[in-house]
């Protein structure tokens, strides 16, 4: 402090140390200036200008050098930069769904060798955009699909139980829980099989990445080149008229293609996914409890959509291909001409391309699925008590 009194003092007692002072720093910028710079001095805010009217005391001076520097020491509020925007639940759907495009494109197109080869085909015809084609409809989508699935399963446990064991209080049997998790999945199929078209149609519709107009080239070109015949444009717009243009050329059954498929796929997969979920849970609950604790409901969830999807690819790669068959020339028939073509021609392995995807992307997103579940569970029945 004692050192910046000092400074002070020294420059009060030069008036015209800076440019914008009136008592001739501006005069003589006037005056000995060339031609070719402004007639006014440039702005200087970092040279301290001191006017004898403005002068302080010493002390006040030091309070605020003093403040200033706890100001810029201070960390920032972080939660006043976001003004209550929380994008967890979208950034969750967006960070999976690059995945999803690829075991789409790997299950549809049997041109691709494995999955770094589709990510790098997909990357250099249409850069980072063509992983994201299609994911504002599961966006929209994805909060009511869950609440109807875990809503039918739990209405029809509930019935279940009630039927033939006169309460809902008594455990449900291993039959009960596989019936209600099959009802579960197929209730799905009437909300997801216009979703799933639209989500296929427009992730496997390839479009030539083109950069922009307005960007720089490296070199200008010799001579101007004739003006290139633009192609035509993608066949689908976006989600919305990608129904619309599947509705109306090939009517409603165009919009529920390869549910026979989805039916088969969702039916077994969330029977398999609450009866293992049952049945892990029951074997990692501690001793003297009713329930496992948190750890274990993470490891119980993961496995249980782990093992979901390993009984759900088959089916899967037969759903996206049906759907994705209204592209151009038709070439499967139905569902079961769908899988004795896809098999004669590719091999049995053929059922399951997109498994390694499918199991990465289901352990982590079912551990948060159960673990959330069961928070909600507990929440509604401490309100009803």
């Amino acid at each position: 402090p004692s050192e910046t009194v000092r400074y002070l003092r020294s420059a009060r007692s030069r008036p015209s140390c800076s440019w914008g002072h009136p008592s001739g720093g501006a005069d003589r910028w006037q005056a000995g200036r060339p031609q070719d710079l402004p007639a006014t001095p440039p702005h200087r805010p970092w040279i301290l200008s001191l006017e004898p009217s403005e002068a302080r005391s010493d002390e006040g001076l030091v309070e605020d050098r003093h403040d200033a520097c706890e100001a810029a020491a201070k960390p920032r509020d972080r939660g006043s930069d976001q003004h209550g925007f929380r994008p967890e639940g979208v950034c969750g759907v967006a960070v999976g769904y690059p995945l999803d495009t690829v075991k789409v494109k790997i299950q549809t197109e049997p041109k691709y060798r494995g999955i770094w080869h589709c990510v790098w085909d997909t990357y250099r015809r249409e850069r980072v955009w063509g992983f994201y084609r299609g994911l504002s409809l599961p966006v929209c989508t994805v909060s009511l699909v869950s609440s109807v699935s875990f809503g039918t399963y739990r209405h029809c446990l509930a019935h279940i139980c009630r039927f033939r064991y006169g309460s809902t209080d008594i455990k449900p049997a291993k039959t009960d829980i596989t019936l209600s998790g099959f009802a579960s999945g197929l209730v799905r199929v009437f909300l997801t099989s216009p979703t799933e078209v639209a989500k296929v149609r427009l992730q496997t519709q390839t479009q030539q990445w083109r950069p922009s107009a307005s960007w720089p080239s490296a070199a200008p070109p010799a001579c101007p080149a004739p003006p290139a015949s633009s192609g035509p444009g993608p066949k689908y717009r976006g989600p919305l008229h990608c129904l619309a243009t599947v509705a109306r050329e090939e009517g409603l059954r165009g919009l529920y293609k390869g549910s026979s498929a989805l039916l088969f796929r969702d039916g077994h997969s969330f029977a398999t996914y609450f009866l293992s979920y049952t049945i892990l849970c029951e074997q990692l609950t501690p001793t003297g409890r009713s329930q496992p604790d948190v750890l274990g409901v993470l490891v119980a969830g993961g496995c249980a959509g782990v093992l979901a999807w390993a009984v759900a690819t088959p089916m899967d790669v037969i759903k996206s291909r049906l759907q994705a068959d209204g592209q151009g020339q038709r070439r499967y028939r139905g569902l079961l001409h769908c899988v004795v073509s896809s098999v004669r021609e590719e091999g049995p392995r053929v059922l399951f391309k997109g498994l390694t995807l499918n199991c990465c992307r289901a352990f982590p997103v079912n551990m948060v699925v159960f673990v959330t579940y069961e928070a909600v569970l507990g929440l509604t029945r401490g309100l009803s008590t």
